[in-house]
């Protein structure tokens, strides 16, 4: 049997991913694409998920070709009452509607922030970085501002610093303190790598605290500097490079 070209393997993208990569749709909505016979390569109609094209290969859907996409890499400052999601069956705000002018490719995003939580998201068309910066191994930073219902005291600081066990498993905080411990101690800043849903505010509900409010101030080195609530702006290059090295 005549083996693969390790070059053109490297050169080589999944199907469903290039797909994707157009903007036409998720990978998974590509793949229904694929099998139902609507995606064609070179001319030829492809079912076979798995399918792999290179440089060169035209790809097309019924009769429309497709290419791929810039990257694009948002960084969004969300405001309370928005959803973390691209459409909202209920009609609610969605950070899609935020982003929807920002650029012609379809951008998702990195992570989530629940509807009542404000702060930094990213979002990018770029599915291995967001792949790579939602794992945990990569241990990105996240520091947030919480504003509680009452003084925190230090033990509970002091707790949080050395873990607990929530209900689905041990957590520990990389740095916590009050903001301003001698103007109001109902504000923590906390840091954590994790990504588990609702994390923050599960931290303090053990310990009987409320979380009255809740902002994402730092994402890996990304902070909110000149960003209001509710804009956005691209990542600089020396941006992206950076999130590409974590």
């Amino acid at each position: 049997m005549k083996s693969k070209d390790p070059r053109e393997e490297k050169d080589s993208i999944r199907l469903n991913k290039y797909i994707a990569n157009s903007g036409v749709c998720s990978r998974r909505e590509a793949d229904k694409l694929i099998t139902s016979g609507k995606i064609r390569v070179n001319g030829k109609v492809v079912k076979e998920l798995g399918t792999k094209v290179k440089d060169g290969d035209t790809v097309a859907l019924d009769s429309r070709i497709l290419r791929q996409e810039q990257d694009r890499y948002l960084l969004l400052n969300k405001p309370r009452d928005v959803i973390t999601t691209m459409d909202d069956p209920q009609g609610r705000k969605t950070v899609a509607g935020l982003v929807h002018k920002a650029c012609p490719e379809r951008v998702v995003p990195v992570g989530r922030l629940d509807r009542n939580t404000s702060g930094l998201l990213l979002l990018t068309n770029d599915g291995k970085m967001a792949d790579k910066l939602t794992h945990p191994s990569s241990k990105v930073r996240k520091i947030y501002e919480v504003h509680l219902d009452k003084p925190v005291y230090r033990k509970d600081l002091v707790t949080i610093s050395q873990g607990i066990e929530l209900d689905d498993g041990f957590i520990q905080a990389d740095a916590v303190a009050w903001v301003s411990p001698e103007l109001n101690k109902k504000i923590v800043g906390i840091e954590l790598h994790s990504g588990r849903n609702r994390i923050v505010r599960r931290i303090f509900e053990h310990l009987g605290y409320e979380v009255k409010k809740l902002d994402r101030t730092q994402f890996a080195m990304l902070t909110k500097k000149d960003l209001p609530r509710g804009k956005w702006r691209f990542l600089t290059p020396k941006e992206v490079n950076y999130l590409k090295m974590i």
